[in-house]
Parts: C-alpha cells; structure tokens; sequence
C-alpha cells in the first residue's frame, strides 16, 4: 500500500477517513445520547458534548497528521527507524511547536497518524524483525497446517469469537470471525505455553482493524507476547498478570496515597477493574482511538506504559472516588471515566505529564512481587486440589 501511493495520496486519505460528527439536529441538550460509528466502524454512544470532543480529537489527527508528513517528505519515509532526530531534521520542521526538544518518544506520545500506525507499529515494535527470522511462507504455513486441528484452545477461541465486540460491522460477520479465529488459532500453536487466553480475542480483532492484514496482525500479536509484554501474562495461572496487579497496586499506594488509602478503608480490590485493563490492554475499556493511542506508546516504550495509564484513570477521578462509600460506587465511577475518555490527551497528559517522573525500577518490583505471587498461587491450586479429593470421598 505504502510503496505505491505518493505522500500526498496518503495524507488525503487521512483526510478522507476522519469524518466529522453531526449529531441530529434534535440532539440540542448534552443529556440527550447520540450515537455515531468513529473510525474504526465501532458505534460510539455519547452525548452532544462527547461527539463536540471527538470532533476536536479529529482535528488534533489532522495536525499530528501533518507533523508526520513534513518528516517523511523531509527524511524519508522510514525516518523513525533513525535512533535520534538531528538538529537538521528539527531545523526542517516549520511547525513552531514542535521544533523545540523534539524527539520520536514526544512525537508518539502525541499520537501516530491512522494511516501511519501500520508500518510504524510494524517496524518499531519489533514484528518486523521477527518475521524477517522466519522463510516468508510462515504464517500461511502454519495456518496451513493447523487447519481442523481441534485444542482445548480452539474451542475457547470458537466459544469466544461472537462474543468480541458484537455488532462491529466487520468483525462480527462470518468474513472477521473467520480471519481473528485463523489468527488466535495460528498463535495458539506457535506458543502452546500461552496458547490461547481469554483477552486475546479483543486484542487481536483490534490488531486485525490496525493492521488490514492477516499476518501482520499476527506477528504484530506475536511481538507483543514474546517481547513488550510481561512474562506469562496469559500462561495458564496468569502470573504475570497478578505481578502486575502487585505492582500497581504499590505504585498506587506512591504516587496517590490518599486515593490509595481511601480504597484499603472500603477493602477495594484494584483488581476488580485492572485485571481487565492488563488482559486486554484497555480494549474492551477506553474509546478505540484512545486505546489505540495507548499502544502506539506500548509499542515503543514497553509493557510499563499500561500501569502509567492504570494511574492515571485513578488520578484523574481523584476527587470524586475519595467521596465514594461503597466498592460498587468505585466501579462505576471507574467505568464511566473510562468508557467516556474520547480525548486521549487527557488520559496521556495525567499519565506522563501530572502524575511525575516513574522513579520506581518496575523491573526490579516486578521481580520483587513474584515470590509471593507464585506462593499464593500455589496454595490456592493446594486448596483446590484438596478440595476435588474431599469430593472424591
């Protein structure tokens, strides 16, 4: 796709997919829900003022859109691959805003164009590398030969596929079911450690709306497995998914004593919504663009950047969850924020800006919390077998 259209047939094409929002014309009060398909064909409900912010978040595309273009028609169209950007290429920019302290970490943390995030995501993630380790025929080979081959993971994976976002105009249609299942199956015998998990589906049909392509959602699935996220994250016991939850609930605990304590006085467990947010990287939580602005940082900065958003959705409702009485009023307020963050500045702005430099080694805490992570696990699978032979008798 890229080798073939001229920089100007791309960014007109960026043009053409951000379509502005009309709510209807009776639609005059904030309190009355609209509902509108953003640019991933996923139907958004909101009020006037949320289709107001999406059309600002549009706008904001337009802009970053253009940053992005005068570096590829300045150094080319691989230039991010460069490890630091020269004073010549910031003296090339004429966009005031950005000519100061620029770097690539700056410019992705304001968002990679739409029709950018493909090979971007593609390259500097690692997926590029790592499909160049295998003869090109890999991924058809595979499928190939996994073809009617029935696992206890492909049938979670069929018991799961109608289940991942309904209603989505491509996804939930015979052609996508089809196309997620030949990549979560595909995958699920490329690691038969991790298989299949539960999560994975909303992840890969996200991939799979990125990246256009079978295989470069699948080895974009395989990257983020093998090399971004934590270890065993989706193994069978989802160890390193309880790690995480550890972390962040210690990170809490700094960078937001009082909202931490305020949630130990109604015994709130942060992993009645973290689990979520880990398992599926915010798929299933936060507006599409705003999901996906998260992982054009995840895909660079690695797995830390979902506990800096994980703090964030916390300190921005700091106010209101202090004045909650009940854990089913934590959750809502939770969930309300993040099914409503349609401007993803405001998640990332509190994530790197306000909430202050991570000085925690999170690979050290990590380590730190997996001792008693293992422990727990392993009494909890003592108690459970111990269970099953009282059943016996």
């Amino acid at each position: 796709m890229f080798g073939t259209q001229s920089k100007r047939d791309l960014s007109l094409e960026i043009q053409s997919q951000i379509h502005i929002l009309r709510p209807s014309i009776h639609a005059r009060r904030a309190n009355i829900t609209v509902k509108f398909q953003d640019l991933y064909g996923f139907t958004v409900e909101g009020n006037v003022d949320d289709a107001n912010i999406l059309n600002e978040v549009r706008e904001k595309v337009r802009e970053q859109g253009r940053v992005w273009w005068a570096l590829e028609a300045s150094k080319g169209a691989n230039w991010y691959l460069q490890t630091h950007m020269t004073s010549a290429l910031k003296s090339s920019l004429k966009f005031s805003a950005l000519v100061n302290g620029i770097t690539l970490k700056k410019l992705i943390r304001k968002g990679i164009p739409p029709v950018l995030r493909p090979k971007v995501w593609f390259s500097l993630s690692g997926a590029a590398k790592k499909k160049s380790t295998v003869p090109d025929s890999y991924y058809n080979d595979l499928i190939i030969a996994v073809e009617g081959k029935v696992t206890p993971a492909t049938k979670q994976i069929d018991h799961d596929l109608p289940r991942t976002f309904p209603g989505h105009p491509w996804l939930d249609t015979p052609e996508g079911h089809a196309s997620l299942r030949r990549v979560l199956v595909g995958y699920s015998f490329r690691d038969s450690d991790v298989g299949y998990c539960q999560g994975l589906n909303y992840v890969a049909a996200l991939l799979l709306l990125v990246m256009k392509t079978e295989e470069d959602a699948f080895w974009m699935l395989a990257v983020l497995l093998e090399n971004v996220l934590v270890n065993d994250c989706y193994s069978n016991n989802l160890s390193g998914c309880h790690v995480e939850q550890r972390v962040f609930k210690d990170l809490l605990k700094k960078k937001c004593p009082s909202i931490y304590a305020h949630l130990e006085a109604l015994e709130f467990d942060v992993s009645l919504v973290a689990t979520e947010w880990f398992l599926c990287l915010f798929s299933k939580s936060l507006p599409s663009e705003t999901t996906l602005r998260v992982w054009d940082v995840l895909f660079y900065e690695g797995a830390k950047v979902l506990l800096n958003m994980a703090l964030a959705i916390f300190k921005m409702k700091e106010e209101e969850l202090l004045k909650t009485n009940h854990v089913g009023d934590v959750i809502n307020i939770i969930q309300n924020t993040t099914h409503h963050l349609f401007d993803p500045d405001d998640l990332l702005t509190i994530a790197f800006d306000k909430l202050g430099f991570m000085s925690t080694n999170i690979s050290k805490e990590r380590k730190k919390q997996e001792p008693a992570v293992m422990a727990e696990l392993d009494q909890r699978l003592r108690r459970l077998n111990s269970s099953n032979l009282d059943d016996g008798n």
